[in-house]
């Protein structure tokens, strides 16, 4: 079994100096909302349909098929990110679809509070796991990464950031083979698109 990794923990050591921390995509027109409803409070993302299409259309299809419901946040690193969209509270994978082409050449930087892809070490094999940056993470960025690929991102909360501190603030631990997981489930107990 494959395990989703973003980047070994020894990269979280690297220091890495940061700009503006706008992610300056004021271009995008088409639009798409979802609301992820959790145990901790509700999270709103606005998804890059245009720049990150393929990506959005897979997440969009997850949730219609309602395989994010009763999932967890399985991953979080205190200071970096949450990552979930693969487990249920026993740590068993959901079903997946194939994976998706790494749309990473979009050139949108993996700032604080933009949603991603998460992946194994080949860069095109995403499915359903995601992560939401607690902080700019922009060593993630296609420029920056060694493979050459980083982690595409495709939308951003515009609500409920507050929810998502509270997430990446938790206690975690071991569970199942897993590191980092939350002690106490963080239940992602529906996903829903909305009117934007």
């Amino acid at each position: 079994m494959k395990k989703i990794i973003l980047f070994t923990l020894m990269c979280l050591t690297i220091t890495f100096s940061y700009g503006d921390s706008k992610i300056g995509i004021n271009k995008l027109e088409e639009r798409t909302l979802i609301k992820l409803n959790t145990n901790k409070g509700n999270i709103i993302i606005k998804l890059f349909s245009e720049d990150a299409p393929e990506t959005s259309k897979n997440f969009i299809n997850y949730v219609k098929g309602e395989n994010y419901n009763g999932t967890v946040f399985h991953r979080v690193i205190n200071n970096f990110m949450i990552q979930g969209g693969g487990h249920l509270p026993d740590m068993s994978e959901i079903s997946t679809n194939p994976p998706i082409v790494n749309e990473s050449n979009n050139n949108i930087s993996n700032k604080k509070g933009t949603i991603a892809m998460a992946r194994t070490s080949d860069p095109h094999s995403a499915t359903s796991q995601f992560f939401i940056n607690l902080k700019d993470n922009e060593f993630l960025d296609i420029k920056n990464a060694p493979d050459g690929y980083g982690y595409c991102v495709f939308g951003e909360v515009v609500e409920g950031m507050e929810i998502v501190e509270t997430i990446g603030a938790v206690e975690t631990g071991n569970k199942a083979g897993h590191a980092d997981v939350p002690l106490v489930d963080i239940v992602i107990e529906s996903v829903e698109l909305i009117d934007s």
